[in-house]
């Protein structure tokens, strides 16, 4: 599967600092210090419906950790999944009487547009559920082989309790976990499990479903959490820099993927850092698919609405918070984006190295967007009271905004 054209990322003058992020595992910020090639492992979307600013939200902060990475003069290996294959595609397509593979290409191509148009670097390997289930079927059968896993009338599921380390990366207790799993696609109630906590690593064949041959598993189709384990290990190995998704990932998405790579690998962590972004509201409640309260990134797009300024939108919150889309967010970005173009328009202005540094400290400190768009409207206020005779400050400002906030001026 192919991703989307990458932007150019416009070189500055200097080096960037070293990341301080906030890991969902410890529950505090730590340094990362990935060596030349900083790994990134993003969770992809589930195509059934157009990209949302939920969705946005989120891939906007790990556009940032690349572009802050990028500017410490590393390469970035990112890689992202599509979860092409699972029930909530199946049950949307038998909705609307579409086949389910052109629903999730049509889905999928609409989110390389929004992507594309919002600046979001691409991954480097950008990979489906359905093409990776040859690579998914071994680590079943291993984890299965080692006592890790059990079959229950068909299904094969994962014993939570073959990973000393399991619960370390949410660190909820048994009763949180066991609503969030009911919630969130688990089946804690199943009878038969070992744990009711335990998550499905391979579905046996449904009748009218699509399968796929699974060796000595059977026809069947793989469960969500080991479908990003083997696309992880087989691009960025164990240990990798971040494993990134918005926060309702933490449990249980992010959870059992650990463990299952844990008890593959024998290995702690699977990832040095986990990083969640914050959940976007509409009318008072989290955007979701399947309330319906959404807000399209495409929409947006056909009325008319300038991508940079549902950039600007998305950055004038921390990643981590958790905020409300409402009108005036879309007109305050759209005013901003209209100083910030006639600032550097000018042929000079205020000179411009002070807050390249700022802007770089600001997303330095755990991705303090809002901080280093506050500094750019100082600059841009200084520019339209008084100007300055720096002649190469304008074109200093665009060129960092672009580099490292994604956002052409």
């Amino acid at each position: 599967m192919y991703a989307w054209p990458a932007s150019e990322v416009p070189a500055l003058p200097g080096q960037g600092r070293d990341l301080r992020i906030h890991d969902t595992a410890t529950g505090g910020l730590i340094t990362l210090d990935p060596g030349p090639v900083a790994r990134i492992y993003v969770c992809g979307i589930t195509p059934y419906d157009a990209t949302h600013l939920g969705h946005a939200a989120t891939y906007n902060a790990f556009d940032l950790v690349q572009r802050v990475w990028l500017d410490t003069k590393r390469q970035v290996h990112y890689v992202q999944n599509v979860t092409d294959i699972d029930d909530p595609l199946l049950e949307r397509a038998a909705r609307d009487d579409i086949d389910w593979v052109a629903l999730a290409e049509k889905e999928t191509a609409l989110f390389r547009e929004d992507m594309t148009a919002l600046r979001m670097l691409p991954p480097k390997q950008y990979i489906g559920a359905v093409e990776a289930i040859p690579g998914i079927v071994p680590l079943v059968e291993r984890l299965r082989d080692a006592g890790a896993a059990y079959e229950l009338e068909g299904d094969v599921y994962f014993s939570v309790e073959a990973d000393p380390h399991f619960g370390k990366v949410s660190g909820l207790d048994a009763a949180a976990m066991r609503l969030l799993s009911a919630e969130r696609g688990g089946d804690p109630e199943r009878p038969g499990k070992k744990n009711p906590l335990d998550p499905m690593l391979w579905m046996a064949a449904r009748e009218g479903e699509p399968s796929w041959d699974g060796g000595s598993l059977g026809q069947g189709r793989p469960g969500w959490h080991i479908e990003c384990v083997a696309i992880a290990l087989d691009h960025l190995g164990m240990g990798f820099d971040v494993q990134g998704g918005g926060s309702d990932l933490a449990f249980p998405h992010h959870e059992m993927g650990a463990s299952h790579a844990q008890a593959l690998s024998g290995e702690f962590p699977f990832a040095q850092a986990y990083v969640h972004a914050g959940m976007v509201a509409l009318d008072g409640e989290k955007m979701s698919k399947s309330k319906g309260n959404l807000v399209f990134v495409s929409k947006l797009r056909r009325d008319g609405v300038d991508p940079a300024a549902i950039r600007l939108a998305l950055l004038s919150h921390h990643y981590r918070a958790d905020w409300e889309w409402t009108d005036q967010v879309l007109q305050d970005a759209l005013a901003r984006l209209e100083r910030w173009r006639a600032a550097v328009s000018r042929p000079d202005g205020p000179a411009a190295d002070a807050l390249v540094e700022e802007i770089r400290e600001a997303l330095a400190n755990d991705l303090d967007a809002p901080a280093a768009l506050t500094a750019v409207d100082r600059w841009a206020a200084l520019q339209q009271e008084q100007g300055g005779s720096d002649e190469g400050a304008p074109g200093v400002v665009s060129r960092a905004v672009d580099a490292l906030l994604g956002v052409a001026l």
